[in-house]
């Protein structure tokens, strides 16, 4: 803990001479080419990743730790599991205000890494003393049952959710930040800054393939001190190699104007304050001097209302700037796209879950004298992804960009609807192999069997996780990038923490549905979709109602794509 704070002394200067001798990103220094562009992104791709290998060393194995040690039950520990993954996915929206608001993006980073650490270092030395519990456990009936010591269990948890807080503040300033190295204003940066969200991501998969399969296995079968201790390490090292790229960095001012958010919502106060008001017309090109084109002007006129005031007279001082207007309005389109990739997130969450659940009924020899575990399929969508984002970034790409001359081959938008049929084709590939897992089973009388193995090969399982994976490629780095891009400059770290936010939805909307679903076609003796017995289950039914409801989701996003008016000339 001394050297901890040690360091800390000694980083936490270096922090304030270096932003407050910092120019404006889009100004910092002008000599940068783009590879010097790559240099500088290079230090926070490092820093991510190590946070990701953090996160996922932490919370894919969480469960185990909470059952082994803690002696928690299964039931309590899955529980506690989804509070906190709840909680880390949506503090990042705090964590984004906070950095656009007022500390910035980089010094967010900071001391979003030094929390970091300090979890990590509390949850190694938890992990380094025996965990007491209580006497005469389990030495007879009438004895008291095993429990923890509880204040052992509670500095568990500060360490624990001190970790979701400091993910919370890094992760949507970081990659964020690392976007930021690129000048969009320039033709080469430009390129260079769409191909730096498909290595992000690409990184970022390549991280956690190695935390699946290393340190898990290091967790189960050593010891849980190091199974912590390695991620506090690497975030340790990790935020010294992000300092040394100080001085490479283009970095944003935080000056004395107003917060975005007090702008944006001083917009939406005075249009509804103005809404009995005669409707003003925007026409003069001095007046659309904003961020968008000037037919962005046309889209959500009543929070024009916002420029005049109440008596229908326009005022300085008294009424909102042309430019405050069409920065609430870019904000506002964001909501329909939003909105319409709800769907995506609910099928994206099921790659962990009912996959999963076939994969336990199949064959899963591999010939090599081994099972392979049915979780361990799920590495064909980080392995898919892996392999698919060089062959788009170095082959895709320049081969649609000479036909649209868009330096990103296509526009941000159509990325997304690509991968969202993608994810549609991938559902009904999974409801026709569990159909036809269903009639194996059928045809082997295995109907009331659910313990017997289905004779048929988990690799069937292979193509729809593939397809998954390059469905991200395409989707979820494209809403990494819209969501960054379209928002004002001060707010893309909320920007990526919307993206973040539909997700964490996503996944609330896929526990309500499955358990309405549940409730619906189960009760009076009948086997519901969900049934223990996946023999006489449905999943392909649930499939196929993912695949429909895909459809129209695509449907929906592709009408509100069709009218989206992007602020920014990299659309």
């Amino acid at each position: 803990m001394a050297e901890s704070l040690e360091a800390a002394t000694v980083i936490v200067p270096l922090l304030q001479d270096t932003v407050d001798g910092a120019v404006d990103y889009k100004g910092c220094p002008a000599n940068r080419s783009a590879t010097g562009r790559w240099r500088s992104a290079s230090f926070i791709i490092g820093v991510e990743v190590a946070e990701r290998f953090a996160y996922y060393g932490i919370g894919s194995n969480l469960i185990s730790y909470l059952t082994g040690p803690l002696a928690q039950s299964t039931a309590t520990a899955a529980s506690n599991v989804n509070a906190w993954s709840g909680a880390a996915s949506l503090f990042p929206l705090f964590g984004a205000f906070v950095a656009d608001s007022f500390l910035g993006r980089y010094r967010t980073i900071i001391i979003a890494s030094l929390l970091y650490v300090l979890g990590l270092g509390l949850l190694t030395l938890l992990a380094l003393v025996p965990v007491p519990i209580s006497s005469n456990c389990g030495s007879s009936e009438e004895s008291m049952p095993c429990r923890s010591n509880e204040l052992q269990v509670l500095c568990f948890f500060f360490s624990l959710y001190l970790v979701a807080v400091a993910q919370g503040g890094h992760k949507p300033c970081v990659q964020a930040f690392g976007a930021d190295q690129f000048d969009e204003q320039d033709p080469n940066e430009s390129k260079a800054k769409s191909s730096f969200f498909n290595w992000w991501y690409f990184t970022m998969s390549a991280g956690l393939l190695c935390t699946l399969s290393i340190l898990n296995y290091i967790q189960d079968n050593l010891s849980w001190f190091l199974g912590f201790g390695i991620p506090c390490t690497v975030m340790a090292v990790a935020l010294v190699v992000f300092l040394l790229g100080r001085t490479t960095y283009r970095y944003e001012i935080r000056g004395d104007e107003e917060s975005p958010f007090v702008r944006i919502g001083r917009v939406f106060v005075a249009a509804a304050r103005n809404w009995r008001t005669e409707q003003l017309t925007i026409a003069t090109e001095e007046e659309a001097r904003g961020t968008l084109p000037h037919k962005g002007s046309e889209q959500f006129k009543f929070l024009n209302k916002a420029l005049i005031a109440p008596d229908g007279s326009k005022k300085d001082g008294k009424v909102c700037c042309f430019t405050e207007v069409e920065e609430a309005k870019s904000v506002l389109r964001l909501v329909p796209i939003w909105a319409t990739c709800l769907v995506y997130a609910i099928v994206f969450a099921q790659s962990t879950t009912f996959f999963t659940k076939q994969g336990v009924t199949m064959d899963r020899s591999t010939g090599l004298g081994f099972d392979i575990s049915p979780a361990s399929l799920q590495s064909f969508v980080s392995l898919s992804i892996v392999l698919f984002i060089p062959i788009y970034d170095r082959i895709f790409v320049p081969i649609v960009r000479t036909i649209t001359g868009k330096p990103s081959g296509v526009t941000m938008l159509q990325r997304i609807g690509i991968g969202m049929l993608l994810s549609a084709i991938s559902m009904v590939i999974a409801a026709i192999v569990e159909n036809e897992r269903l009639e194996v089973a059928k045809e082997y009388d295995l109907v009331d069997m659910p313990m017997v193995t289905v004779p048929m090969s988990v690799w069937w399982l292979v193509p729809q996780y593939v397809l998954f994976g390059i469905a991200d490629v395409f989707t979820m780095v494209g809403l990494q990038e819209f969501f960054y891009d379209q928002v004002p400059n001060e707010l893309r770290s909320v920007g990526l923490a919307l993206y973040l936010s539909i997700f964490g939805v996503g996944s609330f909307l896929s526990s309500f549905l499955i358990s309405a679903i549940e409730k619906t076609t189960g009760g009076d003796g009948r086997d519901s979709w969900f049934a223990d017995n996946l023999n006489r289950a449905h999943l392909d039914y649930f499939y196929w109602l993912l695949a429909g409801l895909s459809a129209i989701e695509l449907g929906a996003f592709l009408y509100f794509a069709k009218s989206y008016i992007y602020s920014k000339k990299s659309g």
